[in-house]
């Protein structure tokens, strides 16, 4: 560590703990940032000085992580450490629109932020800042979040960054969406294959850069491509479509001796240092040339994981609290990286001009993206002594918005034509590269249908999340294999500095018609899963009861923004109950009233129900309750959200907040009876606002327990329990021994 007057410290450096000498040509080769004033990228990817400033901002970049993780003995230096020299190249590329799929990257994200300025706008200035922050609440997260000023996206689960490439390219045909992709989570075929199914249905969207960080191990143990050769490797990829792939292997240069098929980098002399870098710049020049050029590209670097930082391996991965910075692996690793101050300076000013200044000010996501206006949708309203298909009332509505808007996508894994809702195929058109109109295939078509619930959900979310509209279609009981990432996002968006339309989904087929495809297709249960995120602030499960209310929660949801909207519904023909009109009241108030007794003298019962088949018992129920003398009312829970209490939502915590909730006197009004049932085709918990706060001294559920192969809907409702005679024989039990009056 050198000794260094503080007078000469840039102000940012503050709280960075070793400073180390000038390299040798230090005075040749960084004389003067080679991104000047005014310019946005290097100029020459080979030039020596480019190649030299890059080497320091890799090294820079390190070094940050390594402190500000050992700065709370906790977080990821190792896999970003072996990403270095890529994600250095990219930004003096002037490639600064980068997400990841690999949340543990953040730190090193952080890093590449701070140096950049970005972190100013958290007011984060120095170094003394990003350690007081980092993993800390309203700080810097141990994981990425799209709140973070410059970052474009979050990143958590693997499998997630490439669908916010793809979704960047998709909206910006311009600029380059590279993402960073770990080779631990490379076990995983859904990475590929969803980038391989995106190329297919859009060739022409190539302007994305999947960068692999090959590294040979996953978080606590090798990963599941270590033994891949490199010919083995390009294979892989290219048998995914790539047309180009860009493999610089770091055991290429090494002088150093070391065994093994992975090697670190950092131990390399000077000079065959600068030669690894200059092959990763000058490869990833090359890459983003291909890629902005029309071919679909991969850049791959290999090297060890943790180069460069206090230990390799996956024993890099993860610091524990041991790990701190007056342990003396954690300042030998720090001394070894340790910059001059000149050096500090040198990078910050290439990075802060690095694609036209800090990416807080300059990548897609800080700003709005203009949007076609939505059309005044034209409705359809039927009579309520009719029977319709909610499911295809709704497809007309997704086929208005999508001619009035041509980046809207609509996604579906199963098929639009097995839910009711062919009319949006017959309107929009499946994006095919085999035209042929019996199928409605046109290779210029809006709807996208890999067959991959988490590619469906992937792509509209990212597009979403990106500032675009979309909407994912699906059956109910597939959306699992796709949710995770809809969570991910609806989780981001809660946190955005900027409007953004609202993730949609509409989930068909649901367990009550799908008695003939057995469990297999029954499984509701996702609707817990829906029904606890309500209470995060910005996500709403919708429950049309009918084909009119659907049409309302279509555009509901469609007009909304940073939100999460699900919508379930049938696609059997069922009975209409509200109009346009009452719906949008029932809409935007939570439930309403469908139907009431004039008369009845044993006493009020209420029925409250999530969904739409579910009340063809339920009204069987009310017919025989009458006629042993009950007064029946039955509400239809549309938006069970508005029926919380205020203290229960977090929906002052987000973006776009909304606390409109049913006040006490309208919810009495509604559910004040002598006895509740809540009643749902799927599970409960879409009505625990009404079972928390009824005042009805006799309540109970009934509701999905399990699936089962049957011939109908009525089969399946009765395999759980849900008939009108077992909701009449739990009245009597709670009311019977009333007599009438």
């Amino acid at each position: 560590m050198s000794s260094n007057n503080n007078s000469t410290i840039p102000a940012f450096c503050q709280g960075i703990q070793h400073f180390g000498e000038k390299w040798p040509e230090f005075d040749k080769h960084a004389a003067k940032a080679v991104i000047a004033e005014g310019q946005n990228a290097i100029g020459n990817s080979a030039d020596d000085a480019s190649v030299y400033q890059t080497l320091l901002a890799a090294d820079a970049l390190r070094y940050l992580t390594l402190q500000v993780t050992g700065s709370k003995g906790s977080g990821h230096p190792g896999g970003f450490a072996s990403s270095a020299e890529a994600h250095a190249s990219l930004m003096m590329l002037g490639h600064t629109n980068i997400v990841t799929e690999v949340g543990h990257h953040a730190p090193g994200f952080y890093s590449s932020m701070f140096l950049d300025c970005s972190l100013e706008e958290m007011g984060i200035h120095n170094m003394d800042d990003m350690m007081q922050r980092f993993r800390e609440k309203h700080g810097l997260l141990g994981h990425l979040s799209g709140a973070i000023p410059g970052l474009l996206a979050p990143a958590g689960p693997l499998g997630q960054g490439q669908h916010f490439a793809m979704a960047g390219a998709y909206l910006h045909r311009d600029k380059l969406f590279p993402v960073t992709i770990g080779d631990g989570g490379m076990g995983e075929p859904y990475v590929l294959n969803s980038m391989m199914h995106f190329n297919t249905a859009y060739p022409e969207v190539t302007n994305f850069l999947p960068t692999l960080i090959w590294n040979g191990y996953s978080q606590e143990h090798h990963s599941m491509v270590s033994l891949f050769d490199n010919a083995q490797m390009t294979a892989y990829w290219k048998g995914h479509g790539f047309k180009e792939v860009i493999l610089v292997d770091a055991k290429d240069f090494d002088d150093s001796d070391q065994t093994g098929a992975y090697v670190d980098s950092s131990r390399f002399s000077l000079t065959q240092r600068l030669a690894f870098t200059k092959a990763v710049l000058t490869g990833i020049d090359a890459a983003a040339k291909s890629a902005m050029g029309g071919k679909l590209t991969a850049f791959i670097i290999k090297q060890l994981k943790g180069t460069g930082v206090h230990t390799t391996g996956a024993k890099s991965h993860n610091l524990y609290p041991a790990d701190t910075l007056d342990q003396p692996h954690i300042i030998d690793g720090l001394q070894r990286r340790a910059l001059p101050p000149e050096a500090w300076q040198l990078v910050r000013d290439n990075l802060r001009r690095a694609g036209g200044g800090p990416a807080a000010k300059t990548v897609v996501t800080e700003g709005e993206l203009k949007f076609t206006p939505l059309p005044t949708l034209t409705m359809n309203e039927f009579a309520k002594t009719d029977k319709a298909v909610p499911a295809t009332a709704m497809g007309a509505l997704v086929a208005q918005v999508g001619l009035s808007d041509e980046k809207y996508v609509v996604t579906n894994a199963d098929g639009n034509e097995a839910s009711a809702m062919k009319n949006i195929n017959d309107a929009l058109k499946i994006r095919h590269p085999t035209q042929d109109p019996l199928y409605n295939q046109e290779p210029n078509g809006q709807c996208y249908e890999p067959l991959n619930e988490d590619a469906c959900a992937g792509f509209a979310a990212g597009l979403a999340l990106f500032g675009s509209r979309s909407i994912w279609l699906s059956y109910e009981s597939f959306a699992i294999n796709g949710w995770p990432i809809m969570q991910t996002v609806a989780q981001a968006m809660a946190e955005l500095r900027r409007k953004t339309p609202s993730l949609v989904s509409m989930f068909t087929a649901g367990a009550l018609e799908q008695g003939r495809n057995g469990w297999t297709h029954q499984r509701p249960e996702i609707e817990n899963y829906f029904a606890a995120m309500m209470r995060n602030g910005n996500s709403y499960p919708l429950f049309p009861c009918d084909a009119n209310s659907i049409q309302v929660a279509y555009e509901y949801a469609t007009a909304s923004y940073n939100k999460c909207m699900v919508i379930i519904a049938s696609k059997s023909p069922l009975p209409v109950y509200m109009t346009l009109e009452e719906s949008r009241c029932a809409m935007e108030n939570g439930a309403a009233t469908i139907y009431e007794s004039t008369a009845g003298s044993k006493g009020t019962v209420v029925f409250a129900v999530t969904g739409d088949m579910i009340f063809l018992p339920v009204f069987e129920a009310k017919d025989k309750l009458e006629k042993e003398g009950y007064k029946v009312r039955i509400v239809a829970v549309v938006n069970p959200r508005r029926l919380y209490r205020p203290s229960d939502i977090a929906w002052d915590t987000v973006s776009e907040p909304d606390n409109k909730f049913m006040d006490d006197d309208h919810f009495n009004a509604l559910f004040d009876a002598d006895a509740l049932l809540a009643v749902s085709g799927g599970p409960s918990a879409s009505l625990e606002p009404v079972l928390v706060r009824t005042r009805a001294p006799k309540r109970d559920t009934f509701c999905w327990k399990r699936g089962e192969t049957t011939a109908s809907p009525a089969e399946i409702m009765e395999f759980n329990g849900i008939t009108a005679d077992a909701m009449v024989s739990t009245i009597d039990g709670f009311l019977g021994s009333r007599k009438a009056a």
